[in-house]
């Protein structure tokens, strides 16, 4: 099995070439550039596991990297690094497309689980039964094919919209809690102030709901969410 291949830009030398011997010490081939705009130029010819964009860089920043990405249509997970410790810095990421970010200065053992996290999710399904197509009132969605659709309309949604949708169908009538979902999609516990999720469950419920189409999505206070349609 080859190893994860890692593109991770930041313009801080000194720690893009710790971050880089670190995570080849742990098996993960990277490819280290200095900013956005060489990130895009690698991305026009290999596909790596999971991308690294650090917010702040000179020429093309992060999220405007983490854009263009999306624009093309890559689905790669992307995990940003930020020095900024604001709510709004980390809700611009998750906006510009981002799967995950991670907070200035941070521990190397929270990198590696991340990224492991992120890896696991961009590997194709091996078990069939994980494939089996699921169905919430006129919603369908393919795992295999990795599509959903809301009667006629097709719903473009993010990896990690995807999987969080996928999750809730796998468990539709059944509350899921917030930590069961943070473990799911993200691999680890979060902040219990992180406002990630409820991030997620917003543009899902925007995707899911087109013209004015009936709420699917449900929040329990207090405990998480739910699946189901509403008689």
């Amino acid at each position: 099995m080859s190893s994860p291949l890692i593109l991770m830009a930041e313009d801080d030398s000194s720690v893009r070439e710790s971050i880089g011997r670190a995570l080849a010490f742990e098996g993960y081939e990277v490819i280290a550039v200095n900013d956005g705009g060489q990130a895009l130029g690698v991305l026009a010819e290999q596909t790596p596991d999971v991308i690294m964009l650090d917010v702040s860089m000179p020429n093309v920043d992060g999220l405007s990297a983490c854009r263009r990405i999306r624009e093309k249509g890559l689905r790669t997970p992307i995990l940003m690094l930020t020095a900024r410790h604001e709510v709004s810095d980390r809700v611009a990421g998750l906006d510009a497309g981002a799967d995950d970010y991670l907070v200035k200065p941070f521990d190397l053992e929270e990198l590696l689980a991340r990224l492991r996290a992120l890896v696991r999710r961009n590997s194709p399904i091996d078990d069939p039964a994980q494939a089996d197509v699921m169905t919430l009132g006129d919603l369908t969605l393919d795992p295999a094919a990795r599509s959903a659709t809301r009667g006629d309309v097709q719903l473009d949604l993010t990896k990690t919209e995807f999987d969080l949708l996928e999750l809730l169908l796998f468990n539709k009538q059944i509350v899921v809690s917030r930590e069961t979902i943070y473990e799911a999609i993200w691999g680890y516990d979060f902040e219990t102030n992180s406002k990630s999720l409820d991030v997620y469950i917003g543009y899902l419920r925007r995707k899911t709901e087109p013209d004015g189409a009936s709420r699917l999505i449900h929040t329990v206070r207090g405990v998480g969410y739910v699946a189901r349609v509403d008689k």
